[in-house]
């Protein structure tokens, strides 16, 4: 259905959907479905052309949202939408397998910045976990966050790499999200 999605849109991929849903849901303020929703069709959340029929996507999107809060709510373990790559494991290809999810978070993040408006201190550990799957390029002026994912371990398979996302998830979740 994503793909189905009409030009000029450019809607999220499978995998980041997923990880822009988690990082919806981590918030400090509830986000209402009707501002997320739009970034399902297109990361910019522009409109929808007339004719198209978004509704079955949505109901979609809207179920997985539901899944991962409650699994958040309950900081229970969820399975992110991360797929293995054919042709091998390593390091880079780690780290290729996890970096649409993990840009659908970062994307989230810059569409609603609540989390990166925390105490830095707090969110340094869960956002090394998540940011090491990124250039360091990428990562301007952000000294403290590169400094925690230079004391990191290199990541020895996919398994461990997936680990250590839903870790930041429920890191994240315990500051935005105490359980009462």
């Amino acid at each position: 259905m994503l793909d189905a999605v009409p030009a000029p849109l450019e809607p999220l991929d499978v995998s980041s959907l997923d990880g822009f849903l988690c990082g919806v849901l981590v918030q400090p303020e509830r986000v209402s479905s009707q501002r997320w929703l739009a970034c399902v069709t297109d990361h910019e959340g522009r409109p929808l052309p007339l004719g198209y029929d978004a509704a079955p996507l949505h109901a979609l999107a809207l179920r997985r949202h539901a899944e991962l809060d409650a699994a958040i709510a309950r900081r229970q373990w969820f399975d992110p939408w991360v797929f293995e790559l054919e042709d091998g494991a390593g390091g880079a290809r780690v780290r290729e397998a996890v970096y649409p999810w993990v840009a659908g978070v970062a994307t989230a993040f810059e569409l609603f910045p609540g989390v990166m408006r925390l105490p830095a201190a707090s969110t340094v550990e869960p956002l090394a976990l998540l940011y090491r799957h990124l250039d360091a390029e990428d990562l301007e002026d952000a000294d403290e966050l590169l400094a925690e994912i230079e004391t990191l371990e290199p990541i020895a398979d996919l398994e461990e790499a997936v680990e250590g996302l839903v870790r930041a998830i429920l890191l994240l979740a315990d500051l935005t999200r105490p359980i009462r």
